[in-house]
């Protein structure tokens, strides 16, 4: 199987890491912290409104690797609050309405940067 990396440079640099990698008819998304792409602007204080944003650029990165949001199989979100989850659960569900992806939810100490949530996920191609 090869592998291809995927970056978008409409989105903020990544590290030492791809924004996503696709391999085997699946595309492995990065973990993804709330950040606007058109300013660079870390989004934090408003859960509902730094999740928007996450699901919005793991949908940037999804079209660059020729998926979509609907073929999203699994997500991973990282809550230092997990008394915030019900209002991303609200904002998650506005985005997955329909044949929703698995999903694990878990409670971490901190995140880089001070960000209080980070989801990664799975789609096929």
């Amino acid at each position: 199987m090869t592998k291809q990396c995927v970056n978008v440079d409409a989105l903020p640099k990544a590290g030492p890491y791809s924004h996503a990698v696709v391999c085997g008819g699946f595309v492995f998304v990065s973990g993804n912290v709330p950040i606007d792409p058109k300013t660079g602007d870390p989004i934090k204080g408003d859960i509902g409104k730094a999740t928007r944003a996450i699901l919005k650029n793991i949908e940037t990165i999804l079209k660059e690797a020729g998926s979509d949001i609907t073929k999203v199989v699994k997500t991973t979100i990282f809550l230092t609050e997990m008394s915030a989850f019900g209002e991303v659960n609200a904002v998650y569900g506005e985005v997955f309405k329909e044949n929703p992806p698995a999903r694990s939810t878990v409670g971490v100490r901190e995140l880089p940067g001070g960000f209080e949530i980070e989801i990664e996920a799975i789609a096929r191609v």
